[in-house]
């Protein structure tokens, strides 16, 4: 049984907005944190009510081990975040999050008969296309990889400190996310909104578009350019993205 301070761990509310018709929670990228989404909350609520996922390791949580397996990490978030599915909620995941997003989801579906009323896959390949990285990377390739993909400061992967406390998680998350593979027949009901650059050197827009494969309540797809941290550089475009498709329900 999950108790309150389980969630409190596992769960962020930066801008509560209790009197929202929806909400809406948000899984970070690989090596991510909760306070990723502080600026899309700030900007959401109090129309809608934003929730972020703290994973272990990290942040306030850097003292707990890491949860290596994306199955191991869903099944906890799930269960932290049982009390908040009685009510309609939204999923948003960006990139290892978009994964993390689907595999909560199929779990509440399975658990609760309720499915999510929008899962938002941002950023990622569908599930079926991973499984092809499975080969170890040292820490010098993981690091190239954090320059590929941006969205990490320059001056942390340019500092041997600042990088041996942030190197730990994304070598864990990045693992996981290699081992990670479903095939087509693995889905859910819930519509997943494809949410895409069409310059992510990590994730094609055919790779992109496969996410609605694994669900048989369709769903859009929004393309952006900018790289894999396109909503970075197009944040009104992402909010508006996402407050349209929410409204919309």
């Amino acid at each position: 049984m999950t108790t309150p301070s389980d969630r409190s761990r596992w769960i962020r509310n930066f801008n509560p907005s209790p009197d929202a018709a929806v909400r809406l929670v948000c899984f970070p990228h690989a090596g991510g944190s909760a306070s990723y989404f502080f600026p899309l909350s700030r900007a959401l609520a109090p129309e809608f009510d934003i929730y972020a996922v703290q994973y272990p390791g990290r942040q306030d949580r850097y003292s707990e081990p890491f949860v290596d397996s994306i199955d191991g990490l869903a099944d906890e978030i799930a269960a932290a975040l049982d009390p908040l599915t009685d009510a309609p909620v939204a999923f948003f995941g960006h990139s290892m999050g978009a994964v993390l997003a689907f595999e909560v989801a199929r779990r509440v579906e399975a658990r609760d008969g309720r499915r999510p009323v929008t899962v938002f896959a941002s950023g990622s390949r569908a599930p079926s296309r991973y499984g092809d990285e499975r080969e170890h990377k040292g820490d010098y390739d993981l690091v190239q990889v954090m320059r590929d993909l941006g969205g990490t400061d320059p001056r942390v992967l340019n500092n041997p400190e600042m990088l041996d406390t942030f190197l730990p998680a994304f070598r864990n998350d990045y693992r996981a996310l290699q081992a990670y593979h479903r095939g087509t027949d693995v889905g859910i009901s819930a519509p997943i909104v494809v949410m895409t650059a069409t310059d992510d050197p990590k994730t094609s827009e055919a790779d992109a578009r496969a996410w609605h494969e694994h669900t048989t309540g369709g769903g859009d797809v929004h393309t952006f350019t900018g790289g894999h941290f396109y909503l970075e550089k197009h944040p009104e475009r992402v909010i508006e993205v996402i407050a349209q498709t929410l409204r919309a329900r």
